[in-house]
């Protein structure tokens, strides 16, 4: 099946790309690695941020500044102020495709305070906002006539003359390689926060394998260093206690029973101080025991039922344990806005490195960018198509992965791709996790790229090719180790404290490295790293240059 563009992801910036990019004379399809339901946006619980006033500049200007602060210095201020003039029409056009936001009894859609805030601007649907959004925007897209195709896990783009001509695909149905031609792709295939498994609140197959596509389809990767921890997870399980009940007023406290940090810090600085807390010996809680059973209900009924379910905690009268845990992650893809150095491909959400987040997310930005952003790739994927051909495939690529799936069925293995999964989220997150340095970053690189190795001797015990399970998790695995390698070569060149980055051996900001830093493959298990300019001092260059 051939289609004029294809999307590859469907949380809520492939959602919103499909819907935009369709149109009644085109084709368009979702392609999604699991079912369509399942995605970090769908779980996005806290709100989604806007200024729903659009002709109140200074609030705008507000939510811009505050955005640009969180990025520590790194953020493209071109990309902030797009995205945050365009919040409020895209509240309406959700409103429109069904999301039902908390109004209050006037119909005025009800807002709450996050993290790094200067003011009230979350707009939210109890703690489930990610859910209904997405629900919403699949419903909309299954109506305008956008078709998916799921359970496919993507290998390889095809590419023509720096083109992209479709996308290389793993039927996980039969173990098929599949190609489907397209005029236009768009990857919005999330985060790569789950390779810390164990220690993340994504999914355990969210391991960056769209970026590891991009890798080996030439492009850079730019800002891998900055994982955003959630400063609250569940202690034993990770589910994610949104920064919604520390919005709703809910306290963090040590097992002194002391508050230690302003819960609406940002969350890098609440991270390290929840960590420090553990590094004494101390126990943290999120405190609700203030709150009515009644506000908890309305406002964190999904926290609640969780609190119930997976701790036997009763959040009204009990404290719940909690940990910080790997959530977001500010790298990927280096894009200009949502375009690419390929034509005809496009990337967007979290897998997007357009400087919106710069080195530190603000809470209650990562719905707001999925969708905007989602909106224009959309849009330009569907320009970009209009009056074009197809073009050839290199079958070559295509050869290339047939025999890699073939070699995976072909031989057997005594190693287990579980253990070498858990091992590597532990040494991540010990080594490169919310504090590192020289030495624990030398250490995390020797072990990875010995894991590396491992993975190319991993073979699926089981030989049946229908929905064979193992096959997606070696090679998920093997993205993940790629992906991880570019994440400490970053960490390890930028010596210096930074947002999400901190480290103890460089604790302060270096000034001089008031830049990105950019990683690519130039062969297979050889990485370049290198330093780009920040994105806004290049924009501030161009601004004066201009002027006079």
């Amino acid at each position: 099946m051939i289609y004029d563009v294809i999307v590859v992801g469907s949380g809520i910036a492939g959602l919103m790309a499909a819907i935009e990019a369709k149109t009644e004379q085109n084709k368009v399809a979702i392609i999604t690695k699991s079912n369509l339901f399942k995605s970090n946006s769908s779980m996005a619980s806290g709100g989604i941020n806007a200024v729903l006033d659009k002709k109140n500049t200074k609030e705008i200007n507000a939510h811009i500044n505050d955005t640009f602060q969180s990025s520590k210095g790194l953020g493209n201020k071109k990309a902030i102020n797009y995205m945050c003039n365009r919040a409020s029409t895209i509240i309406e056009k959700l409103e429109e495709y069904g999301v039902n936001f908390d109004k209050d009894i006037q119909g005025t859609i009800l807002q709450r305070s996050f993290g790094g805030a200067s003011s009230k601007r979350t707009c939210f649907v109890g703690d489930k906002t990610g859910g209904a959004i997405t629900q919403a925007l699949i419903k909309k897209a299954r109506e305008i006539g956008v078709e998916f195709l799921v359970n496919n896990f993507v290998l390889n783009l095809a590419k023509y003359k720096n083109n992209v001509s479709g996308v290389i695909c793993l039927r996980k149905l039969d173990s098929s390689v599949l190609i489907y031609p397209a005029k236009s792709v768009v990857l919005a295939g999330g985060g790569y926060a789950g390779i810390f498994r164990g220690n993340s609140t994504n999914a355990q197959d969210y391991t960056g394998d769209l970026l590891a596509v991009c890798l080996r389809a030439g492009l850079s990767l730019s800002n891998m260093e900055f994982v955003q921890f959630h400063p609250t997870g569940f202690a034993k399980t990770n589910y994610l206690v949104t920064e919604a009940a520390r919005a709703e007023g809910g306290y963090l406290i040590n097992s002194d029973g002391e508050r230690f940090i302003n819960e609406l810090d940002t969350r890098d600085k609440i991270a390290k101080a929840i960590l420090k807390q553990q590094q004494k010996g101390r126990k943290v809680y999120i405190d609700l025991r203030h709150l009515s059973l009644e506000k908890i209900q309305s406002r964190l009924p999904g926290l609640y039922n969780a609190a119930m379910n997976q701790a036997g905690v009763d959040l009204s009268s009990e404290l719940l344990e909690i940990k910080p845990v790997a959530h977001y992650s500010m790298g990927g893809v280096e894009t200009n806005m949502v375009s690419t150095s390929i034509k005809g491909l496009f990337v967007c959400g979290e897998m997007a490195s357009n400087g919106v987040h710069g080195a530190n997310r603000l809470g209650g930005n990562s719905l707001l960018e999925g969708v905007v952003f989602g909106e224009l790739a959309g849009k330009k994927a569907a320009s970009h198509a209009q009056d074009r051909h197809y073009l050839p495939i290199d079958y070559n690529i295509v050869i290339k992965d047939i025999k890699t799936i073939d070699k995976i069925f072909d031989s057997d293995t005594s190693k287990n791709f579980n253990a070498i999964r858990i091992s590597m989220g532990n040494c991540l997150f010990d080594k490169v996790g919310i504090i590192r340095n020289r030495k624990s970053l030398i250490q995390a690189f020797d072990y990875i790229k010995y894991l590396r190795r491992e993975s190319y001797s991993l073979h699926c015990i089981n030989k049946e090719r229908r929905n064979n399970v193992e096959l997606t998790s070696i090679l998920e695995l093997r993205n993940a180790l790629e992906i991880s390698e570019a994440i400490i070569l970053s960490a390890q060149k930028r010596k210096e404290s930074r947002g999400a980055h901190f480290r103890d051996d460089f604790p302060d900001i270096n000034k001089e490295m008031n830049k990105h830093i950019l990683v690519t493959e130039i062969q297979k298990g050889y990485f370049k790293t290198q330093f780009q300019a920040s994105k806004w001092i290049d924009f501030l260059k161009r601004t004066l240059t201009n002027k006079t």
